[in-house]
């Protein structure tokens, strides 16, 4: 299998523990569906340019944020804080499984785990 693949099947199970979670504290389960595309609301800087795209996108779309953010979470002995932070790490691990990686600064497309969409048709040989 290659590095990819295993990078996929990571975020998967990131994705299912952050949900399980979720449930498993009596949180909303229904909460990593509702905040799933806020936190796509990150690609707006493409709006600037691809290297400022690439740079919002990859600031939300990492598990450090969620991470941080959970702690915050359990200091403050906070369900919406936890909730939120569970929701995100779900968010990135869907990503993650689907393929959608980190950004590189010169395409929205070209990503750490590989060309996706469009872009990858075109990285392809033929």
């Amino acid at each position: 299998m290659t590095p990819t693949a295993w990078q996929r099947i990571e975020g998967a199970a990131i994705g299912v523990a952050a949900l399980a979670t979720t449930i498993a504290l009596g949180l909303p389960w229904w909460m990593p569906f509702a905040l799933f595309l806020a936190f796509d609301l990150s690609a707006l800087g493409y709006l600037a340019n691809p290297r400022v795209g690439a740079f919002f996108y990859n600031l939300v779309h990492n598990y450090a944020g969620p991470v941080l953010l959970g702690v915050v979470g359990l200091v403050l002995l906070s369900p919406a804080v936890a909730v939120v932070a569970l929701s995100w790490a779900f968010h990135v691990g869907v990503d993650r499984a689907l393929g959608y990686g980190l950004k590189h600064g010169d395409h929205f497309q070209h990503t750490h785990l590989g060309w996706i969409g469009k872009g990858r048709a075109e990285a392809e040989p033929h």
